[in-house]
This record gives structure tokens, C-alpha cells and sequence, in this order.
């Protein structure tokens, strides 16, 4: 009997892949607002009624596809940010990391630059709830290196912000460039990190100022 639930589940999982894998490839040429759920089960070889044992509609689709894309940054970059030793390293491998996907699942990322403000209310959303937890993981790490020391909660969350607003805004660069061009969007992309950090180091200069005002 657990041999026979085995291979069930496994083909159910399959089925839910192809399903991800068929809309992926069929949202290359359009957005998620218009694709057809018919489209995706023709594509894949399944009924509409199979469609629905995996996902209520095409938004749940699309919000797994978020969490298919986005989800499994969380851990690298969080490995990223955890290790010790030169900051200007760790963030010369995030940008490296994000290169390195946008390269190996270009369609991925174009979904996500597409949907971020696209016409999906629950995918918009979704996108935006990954990006404020990346905002608040890169936070948490920050604020635990002394460089932070005197940092208020806001202040480090903008900071996360903005390391992640300069993520997506890579992203975005290098699918528009190309193989051919990456290179030059990962020097630029290092140099405004550089800025950044060079920012941060005195952020408390003003403040320190205007206390003795």
C-alpha cells in the first residue's frame, strides 16, 4: 500500500511541475492576467479538472512560481551574509549569486520583473512579501556586525531595503543586457554596493552632528 501512495504522490508532484514548467514557458510571450488555464493543462496534457487538484486558479499558480523563483535565494544569500571576513567580498559574491541565477533561469526572473507590477493582485503581493522578508533577513544580519552599533531598527531596514531594491534593479539590468553585457552590469552593480557601504559607514555622522547643534 505505502509502495502504491509512493508513486502517486511522486506522479502528483510531476503533474504540479509540468503545470509550473508549461505556464512558465507559455509566460514568456504574456502576462499572467491573460494566460488561460486551458492553455497551461493543453500544454501539459492534463484536464482543467486536474488543473484544480494542484492550484485554485492561475493566481495560485503564479504565487507558487514566486515562491519557486524567489524562495530558494533566502538560504544562499542569508549563507552569503552570514560569512565573516571582508564586506567588500560578500557583497562581490551577492552580486555574483544574483548573475548566476538570472544566467541559469532567465524566464524565472523575467516572470518576477514582469509581475512585480503587473495586474495579479496575490502575485504582486506575494513578490512583495519575498522581497520584504530578503529586506529584513539582510537587516538582521547587519545589525549584528559592529559596524551597526547605534543603528535604530528603521535605519537598519532601510539599509536592508536598499540592498535589495539594488538587487532587483541587477536583476532587471541583466536580463535586459544579456550574456554579452553582464559584465558590465555586475562592475556597475559592485560599484553602487561600494557607494552604499561607503554610505553607511557614516550614516551616524549627521546625527552625531546634530546633537552638538
Amino acid at each position: 500500500m505505502s509502495h502504491t501512495i509512493g508513486i502517486r504522490q511522486a506522479q502528483k508532484l510531476k503533474t504540479r511541475q509540468g503545470l509550473l514548467d508549461a505556464a512558465l514557458g507559455l509566460l514568456e510571450h504574456q502576462s499572467l492576467s491573460s494566460l488561460g488555464l486551458r492553455e497551461v493543462t493543453r500544454a501539459v496534457g492534463v484536464t482543467p479538472t486536474a488543473f484544480y487538484r494542484h492550484f485554485d486558479g492561475t493566481a495560485a499558480l503564479g504565487v507558487a512560481l514566486v515562491e519557486e523563483t524567489l524562495g530558494s535565494l533566502h538560504g544562499m544569500i542569508g549563507a552569503i551574509l552570514a560569512d565573516t571576513g571582508d564586506s567588500e567580498e560578500r557583497l562581490d559574491r551577492s552580486v555574483e549569486l544574483i548573475a548566476r541565477h538570472v544566467t541559469a533561469q532567465p524566464a524565472h526572473f523575467r516572470f518576477i520583473a514582469r509581475e512585480q507590477h503587473g495586474g495579479v493582485g496575490e502575485v504582486r503581493e506575494a513578490i512583495a512579501a519575498q522581497l520584504r522578508g530578503f529586506a529584513e533577513e539582510v537587516a538582521e544580519a547587519l545589525g549584528a556586525e559592529p559596524e551597526s552599533a547605534g543603528w535604530s531598527r528603521e535605519d537598519l531596514l532601510m539599509l536592508g531595503g536598499l540592498y535589495v531594491d539594488h538587487m532587483v534593479l541587477t536583476t532587471s539590468a541583466l536580463l535586459d543586457a544579456g550574456p554579452e553585457g553582464e559584465r558590465e552590469v555586475v562592475r556597475v552593480a559592485r560599484r553602487r554596493l561600494r557607494l552604499v557601504t561607503l554610505g553607511r559607514a557614516h550614516w551616524l555622522d549627521g546625527e552625531a552632528v546634530g546633537s552638538q547643534s
